[in-house]
């Protein structure tokens, strides 16, 4: 990821540069970009006081949320907010996690009136939560690292570290011996990845290795679930009722090379315990072929396409309608 769309925020690491309008270079042709004066991938300005006749849905998550490989409309934020005729705040940045998501709430969102939020989470980012550093690219195309802020929990109590964030890029040559670990490097196996990559392999071998790409959520233990867990009751603790989380799945659980019971089971869980409804779209998506399940992601970049937003706004549509105390459109 660049960026070069992006500047600094001392709390949340960054967003997006104010009142931009941009053309990106991508491989499904390039797609535009506007952001309000708030510095959010967002056609809407924030109001703090709710719009006349009109339900307000706060929305946050990442770059499939901010919607990178698509332009504005085509985003399922859009969608929804074309399906169920109401105002959605879209709060998404790429390359962020929940515990920036959280606090991107708390700097820009706590005092806005809404009807419904929704917090979506990338399934992989439980990894990205425990990280302490991310590599981005920069305008040489070279890879350097930003720090970024981060929870600990420590007796069962969150304690929020590196805030002020970081403003200068770091090479990882540079950090500490004991920081490196805590690189956001997008999962295990990196090498191995790359390899499988080039030779066409992925796949494949995924199948033939009945592949886990997050075994984090398999313990109800474990410490990178505890982290996360503890960050969504945080979150959901503060944000207006009523909440949906949304756990977004990754493209092998949509195309069947992955086991998505761990991430189910977790989120399951949390909705038991806390005041949230979770809604995960997978059962939805997986009812489209294998040939439409495939076209949900781009050749080469794994973000959604606009048939792939459209399929995880259906699947929220009702959902959020219903909470919204909306009919449908028909």
């Amino acid at each position: 990821m660049t960026r070069q769309i992006l500047e600094y925020h001392p709390v949340i690491g960054y967003r997006f540069i104010p009142n931009l309008k941009a053309r990106i270079p991508h491989e499904g042709g390039g797609y535009l970009i506007q952001t309000n004066s708030s510095g959010f991938r967002c056609c809407h300005e924030f109001k703090t006081d709710p719009t006349p006749f009109m339900k307000r849905v706060l929305l946050f998550g990442d770059s499939y949320t901010a919607g990178d490989g698509v332009s504005n409309g085509q985003r399922y934020g859009d969608k929804i907010e074309a399906l169920a005729n109401a105002e959605v705040y879209n709060f998404g940045l790429p390359g962020t996690a929940p515990d920036q998501h959280y606090l991107a709430f708390m700097e820009y969102a706590s005092k806005i009136r809404a009807d419904l939020t929704i917090i979506t989470v990338l399934v992989e980012n439980i990894r990205r939560i425990a990280a302490r550093y991310r590599p981005y690219q920069n305008e040489q195309g070279n890879t350097v690292l930003f720090s970024k802020p981060y929870f600990t929990l420590i007796n069962g109590s969150l304690e929020l570290h590196g805030v002020p964030v970081g403003r200068e890029p770091i090479k990882e040559a540079d950090l500490p011996e004991q920081s490196r670990e805590f690189v956001d490097t997008g999962g295990r196996f990196a090498s191995l990845r790359k390899i499988m990559n080039r030779v066409g392999l992925k796949d494949l071998t995924q199948r033939a290795l009945h592949y886990q790409p997050l075994p984090e959520y398999d313990d109800p233990q474990n410490s990178y679930w505890l982290l996360m867990r503890a960050i969504l009751e945080k979150f959901i603790a503060a944000v207006p009722k009523p909440v949906v989380v949304m756990p977004l799945p990754l493209y092998q659980h949509v195309e069947g090379t992955a086991d998505p019971s761990g991430y189910q089971s977790r989120f399951s869980e949390l909705a038991d315990s806390n005041p949230c409804l979770v809604h995960d779209p997978l059962p939805s998506l997986l009812k489209y072929s294998p040939t439409e399940r495939r076209s949900f992601r781009f050749a080469q970049d794994i973000h959604p396409t606009p048939a792939g937003h459209v399929a995880i706004a259906a699947s929220l549509a009702p959902v959020v309608m219903d909470l919204l105390g909306m009919k449908k459109v028909t």
